[in-house]
């Protein structure tokens, strides 16, 4: 008994206490999923420039500067300008802001929509959960480039009217997505205990579906924000997106870009770089963040 006393006391066999801080865990996370962390990373540096461009550039994105068109990079313009002489930096760092707004302000229509579709239709069952994914499946059915144009003409040109429909369009496969996952949830004896105690069905599906179905709802609207800022850079392209002067990586990948690729080829290579990266950055970190939330597939040391 001593000798185990002595042990249990001894220093050598004192346990650390575990670190759970956010430092650790953010650790453990890049160390587990370098490419997830490098997304993240890369997402992180899009936020920082979106909310404080004038630490990269001092420039007016939408100056006029005749004299200066379609100059070369150079310590002046460090990507160069375009036709009308517009620092490249300065539009691509002020895009930033446009892509950010776009992509969190559709997801956040998104993910509402689709949480209380997929929620109600997948907790009432029935003839409710059949006429809504009838629905769903109709919507699902048009293409959604055809939609968001057709939205975009009917709403009209600018940001919050492409926010709003690239948020409808996207909602319903999403949806689907969330409904699979409450289905699941409505297996567990929980939710039939609380049904039998006369729980009311919004408080059931507030305090105990939609915190279980949450992992799924990130993991979707991380991976999907990719698609949005890929969507929103089509738009653009197309001559759909936000108007001008308003600085937009598709519309400088489109109107800078095509009319003066073999001129000027930075005109095309840096909106492009950049729309392609932000979109690796998405993936990478949707598929790093569903492997770590995921309980199946985690796995084990």
């Amino acid at each position: 008994m001593a000798q185990s006393s002595v042990l249990t006391e001894s220093p050598e066999y004192v346990m650390a206490p575990k670190s759970t801080g956010l430092i650790a865990v953010l650790t453990k996370f890049a160390r587990r999923k370098p490419l997830g962390a490098v997304g993240g990373v890369l997402i992180c540096l899009l936020l920082f420039t979106a909310v404080f461009p004038s630490v990269f550039t001092s420039q007016d994105p939408t100056a006029f500067k005749g004299i200066e068109r379609l100059k070369a990079p150079s310590a002046e313009h460090l990507l160069g300008t375009d036709q009308f002489g517009r620092d490249q930096l300065s539009r691509l760092v002020h895009g930033a802001r446009t892509s950010v707004t776009v992509s969190f302000g559709a997801i956040t229509i998104s993910v509402f929509l689709a949480t209380l579709i997929g929620t109600v239709s997948g907790y009432f069952g029935g003839w409710i959960d059949s006429l809504m994914q009838r629905f769903v499946d109709a919507a699902i059915a048009f293409p959604s480039l055809i939609v968001l144009i057709t939205l975009v003409a009917v709403l009209g040109a600018g940001l919050y009217q492409i926010v709003a429909a690239l948020g409808v369009v996207s909602c319903f496969g999403t949806s689907r997505i969330v409904r699979s996952a409450v289905i699941m949830t409505m297996a567990n004896p929980y939710i039939e205990a609380a049904r039998v105690l006369g729980a009311h069905p919004v408080r059931i599906m507030l305090k105990h579906i939609i915190p279980n179905v949450a992992p799924v709802v990130i993991i979707s609207a991380t991976v999907s924000m990719g698609g949005l800022v890929l969507a929103e850079s089509g738009l653009s392209f197309l001559g759909f997106g936000v108007p001008p002067p308003t600085p937009s990586w598709g519309s400088m990948l489109s109107v800078d870009g095509r009319a003066y690729m073999e001129r000027a080829p930075w005109l095309a290579i840096v909106p492009g770089v950049a729309i392609g990266s932000i979109v690796f950055a998405f993936n990478m970190l949707g598929d790093a963040l569903r492997d770590t939330l995921d309980p199946r597939l985690r796995g084990t040391r």
